[in-house]
């Protein structure tokens, strides 16, 4: 980061070298890498976005935004009205333990009252869009294989990729490097930054539907999955099935498993879907002649599995940083917080006059995302295990989901990360304070 120092047309101060390409290269346009270069362009650095699809494209994903990610949206500007084409949603109707309860999304000073649901395809490209228009550059159809590291200092300072119809071997260079490429992490990978066992992983996969379910004003949340595939031993799997309306005569249906089962791996979970979802009503139209496209299937990098999330010029953000809620498998709204965060300490550093202060500010990127979810994302880690457990899980669904106030107060808030931190109820000072007592190491 150190070179001849200009000033752009903003103010910001440009610390390229000769040849680089960009003051910072963001690889993949997903929603973190999306938002990353959003908030860098409003501020004036020259950001180049390397995407290897190509827009429109599909991801696996539930389509779904609790009030969480919708604080990011209108954070970022994004217009979330429904005129605006996002399908708007109450709250959370919960299905087990021979229970079903709708859970209005808490009214809160911190979230907005409402989710929303917007197909990927859609969704992604919206969020590119929205980069490309705050003064972004964006290159699809480029695949990044791995950072270019400088020899002398060890810092990474560029990367390689494979670009355009001819796969042409190429390589970008920037002082600045942000990993938005998700749970694949080749960035990551390629300096030697492995994933953490001890922090759990999960899976999901998903179909859409034909069904007159399509404009339900409730996500739906199904807490029993049961492996009947030996049927003298019936298990109950650490998570859930989904039920998304997508509002254009679709439903999103889908499953998440977490890797503290014994089930995990061992389990053919579209064949689990497909004998969940024909347990459901004929009616509601989850029957193969109503599919629509393949079942597919992702894996969920959940509780800060893959640090530090700052290393030598490369900051990971998002899916590549294992920023998956542990609680529920919500994945987009901590890709975009993390976004944020990560482009407040590279518009700091890059104000700041000497490479030992930047470096200071880049550094505080980790502390920022560790001080903002660590300790909550370690209970999350504690809560997989404990549901791991098919007793705890029987006895939770069992016993726990009657109870209407215990859920809609305090459950619902702690699973979807949805509680004031400063000015809540006392439900909301109870998790703020479980957090904070929480190592987040």
């Amino acid at each position: 980061m150190s070179g001849g120092d200009d000033v752009t047309s903003s103010g910001q101060t440009d610390r390229r070298r000769a040849g680089d390409d960009a003051q910072v290269i963001v690889v993949g346009a997903g929603p973190a890498g999306a938002t990353m270069a959003a908030y860098l362009a409003r501020a004036g650095v020259d950001v180049l976005m390397l995407e290897k699809s190509t827009f429109p494209r599909e991801k696996v994903c539930g389509d779904g935004l609790t009030p969480r990610g919708v604080k990011q949206l209108i954070d970022l500007g994004i217009d979330t009205s429904e005129e605006a084409g996002w399908l708007h949603n109450k709250g959370l109707r919960v299905l087990g333990g021979g229970v079903t309860m709708e859970l209005d999304w808490p009214q809160l000073a911190t979230f907005p009252p409402y989710g929303v649901v917007r197909p990927r395809q859609d969704f992604d490209q919206l969020l590119a869009d929205h980069a490309v228009r705050a003064g972004a550059r964006m290159l699809q159809n480029t695949t990044v294989t791995g950072a270019v590291v400088e020899d002398r200092t060890g810092r990474v300072t560029g990367v390689r990729a494979k670009t355009g119809p001819e796969r042409t071997q190429v390589a970008y260079r920037a002082p600045l490097v942000i990993a938005c490429d998700g749970v694949s992490a080749r960035l990551a990978l390629s300096v030697g930054i492995d994933k953490r066992d001890d922090r759990p992983m999960g899976v999901a996969v998903r179909r859409y539907y034909r069904s007159p379910r399509t404009n339900d004003d409730y996500l739906e949340s199904h807490l029993e999955l049961w492996d009947r595939s030996d049927p003298g031993e019936p298990r109950l799997l650490p998570g859930y099935g989904w039920l998304f309306p997508v509002g254009d005569g679709t439903v999103n249906a889908g499953l998440g498993i977490l890797s503290t089962s014994k089930a995990y791996g061992r389990t053919d979970y579209r064949a689990l879907m497909k004998t969940w979802l024909a347990g459901t009503p004929e009616e509601w139209g989850f029957r193969e002649e109503n599919a629509v496209g393949k079942i597919q299937g992702a894996a969920l990098p959940m509780g800060f599995n893959r640090t530090p999330h700052y290393q030598a010029g490369l900051l990971l953000v998002g899916d590549a940083g294992g920023m998956v809620n542990p609680f529920n498998g919500e994945g987009i709204a901590y890709a975009m917080e993390s976004a944020k965060l990560a482009a407040d300490c590279v518009i700091h550093a890059l104000a700041r006059p000497t490479a030992a202060s930047r470096e200071q500010a880049l550094r505080h990127y980790p502390v920022a995302v560790r001080q903002a979810l660590g300790g909550y994302y370690r209970m999350g880690g504690i809560f997989s295990k404990l549901i791991g457990n098919p007793l705890v899980m029987r006895v939770a669904t069992r016993y726990g989901m009657p109870i209407e106030p215990l859920m809609r107060r305090f459950v619902l808030k702690l699973l979807a990360g949805l509680y004031d931190p400063k000015d809540g109820d006392v439900m909301d000072r109870l998790i703020t304070t479980a957090t904070r007592l929480t190592p987040s190491a």
